[in-house]
């Protein structure tokens, strides 16, 4: 295993952990990270990448699908199930298709960008990551049914029992259930998340989607709706001065 930092980071760019066996495309990534003013940390295979990103705190995680020792969606739903790191995670892949791309938000990942890309393209996702990561969110707790947000704790239950949610589903649910009953728009969902880094038209469908199961999945009231044409919006559909 070989690893190297990069040790100038400053406060206005992170400390980013890529995980990527390409060597070649690592030290492209790395040169501009620490152009850019980003310190790296790297890891070649799976197993050393966990080991990393449960060692210590990063900015962003940019991880390869296809790795030696452990792959990427592995990877993803270690971090999240059984380390609970909540850390930005940032998936390259070559592979295109949709079901491909909800494997990987099943899995635990907030982005999702496919090979060959634009290096600059990277940089901004990754900008963006962390922006939103930065930002601050108000400590409110909302209640909709028997689904409970606690937006200090970044902590959702429902009928008691916890939702393991990654960052972007706990902010595309914040936006739902502070607006509830309203119907939000996919626009205006897009912008609040993303901000100007629009993301692929169905990026946000597949979070919806992972939202969907986590929320509904073993439960006879469903909360989660979409309102075709329009948006999405969470309210309690038996509860008639909800309706």
């Amino acid at each position: 295993m070989k690893l190297d930092m990069f040790m100038k980071k400053n406060e206005k760019s992170g400390l980013i952990l890529l995980i990527e066996d390409n060597r070649n495309l690592s030290e492209v990534m790395g040169e501009l990270f620490e152009q850019k003013g980003f310190s790296v940390d790297f890891a070649s295979d799976g197993l050393d990448g966990y080991r990393l990103a449960c060692q210590n705190s990063y900015d962003v995680i940019v991880l390869d699908l296809s790795l030696p020792r452990m792959d990427g969606l592995q990877i993803c739903q270690k971090l999240r199930a059984e380390a609970k790191v909540s850390t930005p995670i940032l998936m390259l892949t070559a592979r295109d298709a949709v079901s491909d791309k909800v494997l990987g938000f099943e899995a635990g990942a907030d982005d999702y960008l496919i090979k060959p890309f634009a290096i600059q393209e990277l940089e901004a996702r990754i900008r963006a990551l962390i922006r939103r990561e930065r930002r601050q969110l108000s400590h409110d707790v909302y209640q909709i049914a028997d689904l409970i947000l606690d937006t200090d704790s970044l902590s959702a239950t429902r009928a008691g029992k916890e939702l393991n949610l990654s960052p972007i589903a706990l902010r595309l649910l914040t936006i739902l259930m502070r607006e509830s009953p309203r119907v939000v728009s996919r626009r205006d969902i897009e912008r609040e998340i993303w901000g100007d880094d629009l993301p692929e038209s169905d990026t946000l469908r597949s979070h919806i989607y992972n939202l969907r199961k986590s929320l509904d999945g073993n439960h006879d009231i469903q909360l989660l709706h979409t309102v075709q044409t329009v948006g999405y919006r969470i309210v309690d559909l038996s509860d008639q001065t909800a309706a």
